[in-house]
């Protein structure tokens, strides 16, 4: 079985896109942790290594497509 990783960013706000990005890994990574818990130098680090080391993708939705089918079916399209 495969599992990919999957979230979101933006569906706080009132204007604005919202984007979902997915990710495998191939292997894990040393040091991987929420990104809030993490230095700014360190997350830039860690997202040169996810990008050489997985299969990722990533969607955003735009805020006219969002007010047209509403923020909770923006974000399922984005992921």
């Amino acid at each position: 079985m495969i599992v990919a990783g999957v979230d979101e960013v933006g569906r706080g706000c009132l204007a604005g896109p919202v984007t979902a990005a997915a990710v495998i890994f191939r292997n894990p990574i040393l040091g991987l942790r929420d990104s809030k818990e993490i230095s700014a130098s360190k997350r830039e680090a860690l997202a040169k290594i996810i990008k050489e080391q997985s299969i990722y993708s990533f969607a955003s939705i735009s805020n006219d497509k969002i007010d047209e089918i509403n923020i909770h079916q923006a974000t399922l399209l984005a992921m």
